[in-house]
């Protein structure tokens, strides 16, 4: 019987024609065209905990909080993901969310606010939901309780705007 406390296996990053497809939503917002994605996705910039050079990825925010200001978003690809252990070590950053930019501070939320979290995602994108946990390699069987299930192994990061102001 596998040991449910060990890490899932995780997809190995995208190359190739796969990287720039996932990209490309990257160069929609250096052209200042990230209204086009409304709320759905966000740029992210994180300062890299080593090399201390400014990085941005795109990521989709999961949940969207108006009455706090605040976004969720997933690291699909585990606690090793680049910019989840940038901002492990700093925290303060700055996201673009369409035409808008914002001071905000990460939070790192528990694995029970991400099996909350994952249900009512899934609750509103069933098919996105099962296919994000088979990309991920998290069983989730299409029910409740595997989707709560998979949602505690996701890391899910609380970016909070207003908070902090941004590192200089």
């Amino acid at each position: 019987m596998p040991d449910r406390h060990t890490e899932p296996e995780r997809p190995p990053l995208p190359t190739g024609w796969r990287r720039l497809a996932v990209r490309l939503p990257l160069l929609f917002f250096r052209c200042g065209l990230g209204w086009v994605f409304g709320r759905r996705l966000l740029l992210l910039h994180h300062r890299g905990r080593v090399t201390g050079l400014d990085r941005q990825v795109i990521l989709e925010a999961v949940g969207y909080e108006p009455s706090d200001g605040s976004w969720i978003v997933a690291s699909g690809f585990g606690p090793g993901a680049a910019w989840y252990r940038n901002l492990r070590a700093e925290p303060r950053t700055v996201i673009r969310v369409g035409g808008r930019r914002y001071a905000v501070t990460a939070h790192f939320l528990t694995s029970d606010d991400g099996a909350e979290i994952m249900a009512h995602y899934a609750a509103l994108h069933p098919r996105i939901a099962r296919r994000l946990c088979a990309f991920m390699g998290l069983p989730s069987h299409g029910t409740d309780a595997g989707f709560r299930e998979a949602g505690r192994s996701i890391p899910f990061v609380r970016l909070v705007a207003g908070t902090d102001s941004p590192p200089p």
